[in-house]
């Protein structure tokens, strides 16, 4: 990507992640930038371009946390709950929630580019959990894997209301994946 592009990219995430992506303008976007709309426009061609790259690039960087805290951990059955460790990394600098749940609210079309982005992410972290699972010996990973992720997302959508939820979540997640473990025995 070009330093215009980049620079217009993360002027859109700053914008869409602390006002919304239906209310933030190109126009907006563009003077954040320091480019002019027709850049814009030559760099991304839309608006829902322009939101899909932010995801993408988003999405990058949060796998990448994930993957280094799993990467991290001591032992298979710590790498199943290690997205839970890159929540509270990315968390700290990350204060209004999940990026991709408000995208999927502001963006119900599931043909929207910027839609399956998101649901992609979600979709990614669902079989992360899974396969974290199946390689930590769990019983019934699938099923594991997606109570974690309500566990995780439950997590990321209480944030912004300062309840401190995580450590509560994380402390289940460890509970479930130990005894799904025990179970396979």
């Amino acid at each position: 990507m070009t330093p215009a592009g980049l620079r217009i990219v993360a002027a859109a995430e700053e914008l869409f992640y602390d006002r919304g992506i239906t209310a933030v303008g190109v126009d907006l976007i563009a003077e954040r930038s320091g480019v002019t709309k027709r850049t814009l426009y030559n760099r991304f061609g839309s608006k829902d371009h322009l939101v899909a790259a932010y995801l993408t690039q988003r999405d990058q960087r949060w796998r990448s946390v994930v993957r280094a805290a799993v990467d991290a951990s001591d032992s298979p059955v710590d790498a199943v709950t290690a997205p839970f460790d890159a929540l509270r990394t990315w968390s700290a600098a990350n204060t209004r929630g999940c990026a991709f749940i408000n995208a999927l609210a502001e963006l119900p079309d599931p043909a929207h580019p910027a839609h399956r982005i998101a649901a992609d992410q979600k979709l990614w972290l669902l079989n992360l959990f899974a396969e974290l699972a199946a390689a930590a010996g769990c019983s019934f990973p699938d099923t594991l894997a997606a109570r974690l992720l309500v566990l995780h997302e439950g997590a990321l959508a209480t944030q912004p209301l300062s309840l401190d939820t995580l450590p509560h979540a994380a402390d289940l997640a460890r509970s479930l994946t130990r005894a799904s473990r025990e179970s396979a025995r």
